[in-house]
């Protein structure tokens, strides 16, 4: 691994509407401390990346109105290192525009591709699996991806084909991308031992991805490309403010993983949840005998068990016989709701933008 050439881009644009009402427009999840350790989740998958490479070399995509939150938690950053999106297009643009600007500020720019958003609790395995990564894509043209082993047969999560025979220093050729499975079909995937989660950690030489834009997704490539003498100036933003917003709306899992014959992945073991619900974080998070997960300074949780609390800390909540409930508390909004049906919250914020408006959101 050459650390010279090493960047991480952490992909931070995203709203979180499946944490509502913790995690708002205005303010998402990945700026919020849903851990209870201090620092936001942002922060913390900042922290993690300075074990590969120094900070001038971590760049954060993220939407244009939460600049300003970016240069909050990570004040080390300068402004050139923080890519603000003009409107949400999915992760194809926003990686081809990372990529773009990393290559014209180093030819040889070999990076990873994170979300803000994941737990990590094995962070010293997923360093050095990112590193055997960085290695394989620096003298490769390959596309490389990091495969999380399933320990349950999860319909949330789209699945890696990979081939176990054939391996290179534990890198193997991915056969093809599975959508999200059904419960049945998810269990033939974890018995095979052939299938991996899809976290959406990616790893490429940034002239290899542009490379594979341009065969794959030429649209795309072709409308940013011409942003080249603009990349790392300060009339960047005003052709991606102009451009950005006409490229096609596609994940980079459909306008190129699936296109892509170069394609390769490492099996990781490294103690990974996206903590896309709160049902995740409950799930991640240490529990007490009742097997609660609070957050408050002075909760009674009495005859209520498996249930997530989490209200301002100057508050006195008294809870009595909830099971499998999660009860957020944000002071203007009270949700507290099943916690085997949180799939329906996401639905909940539309209904509220139609019905309430967007106070709330």
């Amino acid at each position: 691994m050459d650390a010279k050439h090493t960047y991480v881009a952490i992909m931070a644009g995203g709203i979180g509407s499946r944490f509502w009402p913790g995690s708002r427009v205005a303010r998402p999840k990945q700026f919020l401390d849903i851990l209870g350790v201090g620092k936001s989740l942002l922060r913390l998958t900042f922290e993690r990346f300075l074990k590969l490479c120094p900070a001038e070399n971590i760049f954060i995509v993220t939407n244009g109105m939460y600049k300003d939150l970016v240069k909050e938690h990570l004040p080390e950053l300068s402004d050139n290192q923080i890519l603000c999106e003009p409107s949400r297009n999915n992760t194809g643009p926003c990686v081809a525009y990372t990529a773009f600007k990393l290559y014209n500020l180093d030819p040889a720019a070999n990076f990873i591709v994170a979300p803000s958003d994941h737990i990590i609790l094995k962070e010293a395995v997923f360093v050095a699996q990112l590193e055997r990564a960085l290695a394989f894509t620096m003298a490769e043209d390959a596309l490389c991806t990091l495969g999380i082993q399933p320990t349950r047969p999860d319909t949330g999560y789209g699945y890696i084909n990979f081939n176990e025979a054939e391996t290179r220093a534990g890198i193997h050729k991915v056969i093809e991308f599975k959508e999200k499975p059904d419960e049945a079909t998810a269990q033939t995937y974890v018995d095979s031992g052939a299938y991996l989660w899809n976290a959406g950690i990616f790893i490429w030489k940034a002239a290899n991805v542009l490379a594979a834009f341009e065969q794959h997704a030429q649209e795309i490539h072709t409308i940013l490309a011409k942003g080249a003498p603009d990349y790392n100036t300060e009339r960047e933003q005003a052709f991606i403010d102009e451009a950005y917003p006409t490229t096609p709306s596609i994940s980079v899992d459909y306008a190129i993983m699936e296109n892509a014959q170069n394609i390769y992945t490492i099996p990781a073991d490294i103690g990974w949840s996206d903590l896309g619900t709160w049902a995740s974080l409950h799930e991640e998070s240490a529990k007490d005998k009742q097997g609660n997960v609070t957050n408050g300074n002075t909760i009674m949780a009495i005859d209520t068990t498996n249930s997530l609390i989490r209200v301002p800390q100057d508050k006195l909540v008294v809870i009595k016989d909830l099971e499998n409930y999660m009860v957020i508390d944000e002071g203007d909004v009270l949700l507290i709701y099943p916690k085997d049906k949180e799939q329906e919250i996401k639905g909940i914020t539309k209904v509220i933008a139609e019905k309430i408006g967007k106070d709330f959101l």
